[in-house]
């Protein structure tokens, strides 16, 4: 069974790429962030040409989730329990560079496919560690926390995956020092992973392609992915059921080439 995750970075603008992409790699189920799209408007209908069903999260154009799945999708969850929303004094509303949203954003569906629960989750970013989107951030981790605690006590193969937004440690971000007081790499941040893997939840590392480091995100400008310059903030957690039968995972750093690619890499594992 091959699993995959992806920020795509806006669907519609990734569209030929992902159908290529799909008829290549040939995935049985694939976690889809960033989709920037209403769930009614995600492309349906050309990826179940090639034999996936699909639940889409969305509310528009930010953010937004997927699952697509070849071998059967059932009890799909949009979002989980605790999410936090944008609420609060007016001067941190104010501070918010896109609508304040009443409800919590679509970063996170759950479904099972095949026999395996899998999230495709899409965190926030943080903006600044001084930010009311930092304390979201953390708000948002903590809610993770707990819902994955529920999932996990029924005991089946539990794939928690997608754009954590935040690096594990300092040998997954190209520089550390050009991060210094930056998000994705504050102690806050790195301890909300920790707290997930405390829950039994396996990091599952994947080879990279190029070089020493598993990147999966490179920034557009100044030649970043040329000169690899990149992060790894995509992340495939699961429980030992599921890590117990992972056979491989890779970066496809391919899938970063070429015209219009997203920021982001694919990972891909295969599970025996």
């Amino acid at each position: 069974m091959r699993l995959a995750t992806w920020n795509v970075n806006s669907v519609k603008a990734r569209l030929p790429r992902l159908l290529a992409w799909l008829d290549e790699t040939k995935p049985d189920v694939v976690c889809l962030q960033e989709i920037k799209c209403r769930a009614d408007q995600f492309p349906s209908a050309e990826v179940e040409e090639l034999g996936y069903a699909t639940a889409a999260h969305g509310d528009g154009r930010w953010n937004g989730v997927a699952v697509l799945s070849r071998v059967g999708i059932e009890d799909v969850s949009n979002g989980f329990p605790g999410e936090p929303v944008y609420e609060g004094e007016a001067e941190a509303q104010a501070k918010l560079t896109e609508p304040a949203l009443l409800v919590p954003e679509a970063r996170a569906i759950g479904a099972t496919c095949g026999g395996i629960r899998v999230w495709s989750l899409y965190a926030p970013n943080g903006r600044t560690p001084e930010s009311v989107h930092y304390r979201y951030k953390l708000e948002w981790f903590a809610a993770l926390r707990d819902a994955l605690a529920a999932e996990l006590s029924a005991g089946a193969p539990l794939m928690a995956t997608g754009d954590y937004n935040v690096a594990p440690t300092d040998d997954d971000v190209w520089d550390p020092s050009v991060f210094v007081g930056s998000t994705h790499v504050t102690p806050a941040e790195r301890q909300a992973l920790a707290e997930l893997r405390e829950l039994g939840l396996h990091d599952v590392v994947p080879t990279p392609m190029k070089g020493p480091h598993p990147y999966t995100y490179w920034d557009y400008r100044a030649g970043a992915f040329h000169k690899n310059l990149g992060m790894r903030i995509d992340l495939v957690y699961g429980n030992d059921a599921f890590a117990g039968r992972v056979r491989s995972a890779y970066v496809d750093r391919e899938a970063r080439k070429g015209k219009g690619p997203s920021d982001h890499a694919p990972i891909v594992v295969d599970l025996d």
